[in-house]
């Protein structure tokens, strides 16, 4: 059996106030264990100043000095990624680059709010950079892509599932005599029964 190992142990999203807006683990935690890393991770974080570097050993609970934390604070929010030690610093902090780019190109100046009320989208666009703790892509050429062709097919899928409202609405809309709306059709089991004799 081959066992590979996961560069990035973790990625959160939260706020200045410590609240997640979103957090992956690419390896397992159970709940309490995960709220607990996410608090250690932010009082790790964001007691540093901003004049410092933007990654530091990583805390007790999710690895120590066997894991990186690699962050960037962007106005309200604090982008983290929890890598393995032999990880790369710069090529991490690329990484959120690129994510916080392509968040805002998808929202147009992506905040809070948006991760909050597009959460499927968020980790849409995470999951075309970063799948199982490897690092998929770093284009974001690529990665819009990827996302556009997602949209035209939900809006494809939108058309689909609302045609036959449509079709209803359209029926209902129609110019047509009131005495042909007013036609009652017989009782199916009666007209049946009628054709029988």
């Amino acid at each position: 059996i081959h066992f590979y190992k996961r560069m990035i142990k973790a990625i959160l999203i939260f706020n200045n106030h410590g609240k997640p807006r979103l957090n992956k683990f690419y390896h397992y935690y159970n709940e309490s264990q995960q709220q607990q890393i996410i608090k250690e991770t932010f009082q790790l974080v964001s007691k540093r100043d901003d004049n410092v570097c933007n990654f530091l050993e990583g805390g007790s609970l999710i690895g120590g000095s066997d894991y990186k934390l690699i962050y960037r604070h962007y106005a309200t929010l604090y982008f983290v990624f929890c890598v393995d030690s032999s990880e790369s610093e710069l090529g991490i902090l690329d990484l959120i680059q690129v994510f916080v780019e392509t968040l805002d190109k998808c929202f147009e100046n992506v905040c809070e709010l948006d991760l909050i009320f597009h959460m499927d989208k968020v980790h849409f666009i995470l999951n075309e950079l970063v799948m199982g703790g490897m690092v998929l892509e770093t284009n974001m050429t690529e990665i819009m892509l990827r996302i556009e062709e997602q949209n035209k097919m939900e809006k494809e899928e939108a058309g689909f599932s609302a045609a036959p409202t449509r079709a209803i609405s359209s029926i209902k809309n129609m110019n047509i005599p009131q005495q042909i709306k007013d036609i009652k059709l017989p009782d199916l089991p009666q007209a049946i029964k009628d054709l029988k004799m």
